[in-house]
């Protein structure tokens, strides 16, 4: 009898998408080793297999682009405009190639984060299509009006052929899914005990004193580190290798490492409005400091969930880029809401799936 074949689509943006549908595919593995997983993504194997333990078939393929963006903050509109006009002309192509793959490697389920055209492959290919997220790209898209509105209702069309949405915390109402379940939060578990990290990277610095700067896959390139030398006493953390080299300054540069990993050690994250950060600190109980994000529909509804749910503090772009930092200083909120966020969706969702294959 050959192995039940799991196919998990991600969406063409950045690294959170990819984080929280390989935490999902480890835990799928670990529940139930015998199933076949299929990663279809552009993120970069390393980061797939940073989360996942075991092995599984990469196929490098984009269904969408999600926003163009030269960095984490800074986006293109234009330019993810035309591409998705582009995406939306070779449809039928995409969905012909991805419908013969599908039948050829006899997948059963299709899991997709959330690219809207896997809906129709999955229509075509007579097998269920389920998504998670915390937001469609309609919603997106349809905020910035104009020809995005166009792009936008064509997604909702497909959205509508999703069999079954598993709808993460911090969400958009997500009304174009015609079955929802809400889901807890999703993310990595540390690979290190607190004493075990301090040890292996030479980190002593108090927790209270101990920052984590992680701004997703793509980065801001002008962080001003400069300010970093106001507090000598501070232990900074980085992901990015083009970070100047400072005294209070640890690089992160083994790419098996994660930020979830170096969270336990960490007072305070530092980050720009995504998911997959904001989850895996909550999860954790680590206090977020976020930088504001325009003119992304998303970025308003973290940052009130970061409101609502965590020890916080919001910084906007300009305090960000051109004060000196002096938020460091200050008190953080407490959580506005007296609600508990749940914190099990990794495992439920895992679940879910594997219950359709043991059926």
């Amino acid at each position: 009898m050959s192995r039940p074949v799991l196919y998990l689509a991600i969406t063409n943006h950045g690294f959170g998408h990819a984080v929280r549908m390989a935490t999902i595919a480890n835990q799928v593995q670990k529940l139930n080793p015998d199933i076949l997983l299929i990663l279809v993504t552009t993120a970069p194997r390393w980061l797939l297999e940073s989360y996942i333990e075991g092995d599984f078939i990469y196929r490098y393929r984009a269904f969408d682009v999600g926003v163009i963006q030269s960095d984490s903050l800074t986006m293109d509109l234009a330019a993810t405009l035309a591409k998705m006009k582009e995406y939306r002309l070779r449809e039928k192509e995409i969905v012909a190639t991805e419908v013969e793959f599908i039948n050829i490697n006899e997948v059963s389920l299709i899991l997709a984060d959330i690219p809207a055209i896997i809906a129709t492959i999955a229509e075509k290919a007579g097998i269920p299509c389920w998504m998670m997220s915390n937001f469609g790209w309609d919603f997106i898209y349809r905020a910035w009006g104009d020809e995005f509105t166009e792009i936008a209702d064509w997604l909702t069309r497909r959205y509508q052929k999703c069999h079954r949405l598993f709808r993460l915390p911090l969400a958009e109402e997500m009304a174009s899914f015609p079955l929802i379940e809400n889901m807890g939060l999703t993310g990595g578990i540390p690979r290190y005990s607190e004493a075990k990290l301090r040890e292996k990277f030479n980190l002593f610095t108090e927790k209270e004193k101990t920052i984590l700067l992680t701004f997703g896959g793509l980065g801001i390139e002008a962080i001003p580190y400069e300010n970093l030398s106001r507090f000598p006493h501070y232990q900074f953390i980085t992901f990015a290798t083009n970070a100047p080299d400072l005294p209070n300054l640890f690089k992160v540069t083994d790419k098996c490492d994660r930020p979830v990993d170096f969270m336990p050690i960490c007072g305070r994250v530092m980050s720009k409005p995504g998911f997959s950060t904001f989850a895996e600190s909550m999860r954790l109980e680590i206090p977020l400091i976020s930088v504001t994000r325009e003119g992304f529909a998303e970025a308003e509804i973290l940052l009130q969930g970061l409101k609502d749910y965590s020890y916080h503090n919001i910084v906007n772009y300009q305090e960000f880029f051109e004060g000196n930092w002096d938020f460091l200083n200050q008190e953080l909120l407490p959580p506005q809401s007296n609600d508990k966020i749940a914190k099990n969706g990794t495992e439920i969702i895992a679940k879910e799936v594997v219950n359709f294959f043991d059926k």
